[in-house]
């Protein structure tokens, strides 16, 4: 999304946690809390003149309609393409990278998903468009991330100091691996983890963050 003034916000994609900063994420909450003022009752016009390409290798419904409504309700228009393996050009050997480059010659930004962990970054190095990840099959759900703590920080005001517990498969959530990744770069957090012993977090993604 863009707004008048150049901000950190502008002209990048969005893949991981990781091209985050406190102060960019304080920036995004309060735009957030900005935009959630906005009446909706008529379509905003922040997005006029965009087309965004809402491109999905995984089964999705409330992502996929969530971005789908939101590009809208923001005065741009969609293209929505749902499991392109089974109807795309990738059937007759089209590259990820050439998929993206097609897209990029008539889109201002593609939101992609996904099954397959590290597409999200290949897709972004192809094109010079904004590329947002909705899900990065068990690697990261970076947008999920933002919207969960963004929910937290309105109950707490804060986003250090906490203490919390997150429980189910934390190997393999992708959106678990991007909330502890936002959560670590605040001070003095707590969170406790609960699943299965098979389902454990990975010792990797323990020591990372």
């Amino acid at each position: 999304m863009h707004t008048n003034s150049r901000s950190a916000l502008s002209n990048k994609s969005y893949i991981s946690i990781d091209s985050l900063s406190v102060k960019t994420i304080q920036e995004i909450f309060k735009l957030t809390h900005k935009m959630s003022k906005m009446s909706f009752a008529q379509t905003s016009k922040i997005l006029r003149g965009k087309l965004v390409t809402l491109l999905f290798f995984e089964p999705s419904s409330r992502t996929f309609s969530s971005f789908s409504a939101a590009v809208k309700k923001l005065g741009g228009t969609t293209i929505e393409y749902q499991n392109p393996l089974q109807t795309s050009s990738s059937i007759k050997g089209e590259t990820l990278e050439d998929t993206m480059r097609v897209f990029e010659n008539y889109s201002d930004a593609v939101v992609m998903r996904h099954f397959e962990k590290g597409t999200l970054q290949r897709a972004a190095d192809a094109v010079k468009i904004p590329v947002i990840n909705a899900g990065d099959g068990i690697g990261e759900h970076p947008t999920q991330a933002l919207l969960d703590a963004y929910t937290i920080f309105q109950t707490t005001k804060s986003l250090s100091g906490l203490t919390g517990l997150i429980v189910g498969d934390l190997l393999n959530g992708r959106t678990v691996h991007s909330l502890l990744k936002l959560l670590s770069l605040y001070k003095n957090n707590t969170i406790y983890l609960l699943s299965p012993k098979q389902l454990k977090l990975g010792k990797p993604f323990i020591e990372y963050i």
